[in-house]
């Protein structure tokens, strides 16, 4: 798993809602909380040629999220987000990991920001 993962989609998700809302992060008692953690970082093949060697490859990951609004319970969610891209196999995951990664946190950072704040 890529070791910058973890904080690259928690600077991302924090700039988000800064930039986006009225809320301001604080330590402990917001109004909101959100938690998660990476469930998934796999590479897969997606696309076989006529010779069983993969012709491209899928890097997908997957994110739990528990989102608490204690104002109001109603908009409490418990969900996994999973986003992926593809890759040509004759391409090194090692040197092309870090653009899919940063496509794959823009993606990551929509979905969750757009479930939490969905209902304002």
């Amino acid at each position: 798993m890529n070791p910058a993962l973890s904080s690259t989609l928690t600077d991302a998700l924090r700039d988000r809602f800064a930039s986006q809302t009225r809320l301001d992060l604080v330590n402990s008692r917001g109004d909101l909380s959100i938690e998660g953690h990476i469930t998934g970082y796999t590479a897969s093949p997606t696309a076989i040629q006529g010779n069983d060697v993969a012709a491209q490859y899928r890097l997908t990951v997957t994110v739990k999220v528990i989102f608490v609004n204690n104002v109001d319970e109603t908009q409490n969610f418990e969900q996994s987000f999973s986003r992926f891209e593809d890759y040509s196999s004759t391409l090194d995951l090692n040197v092309v990991q870090d653009n899919l990664v940063a496509t794959i946190t823009e993606a990551l950072v929509d979905d969750i920001f757009n479930k939490a704040v969905v209902n304002w």
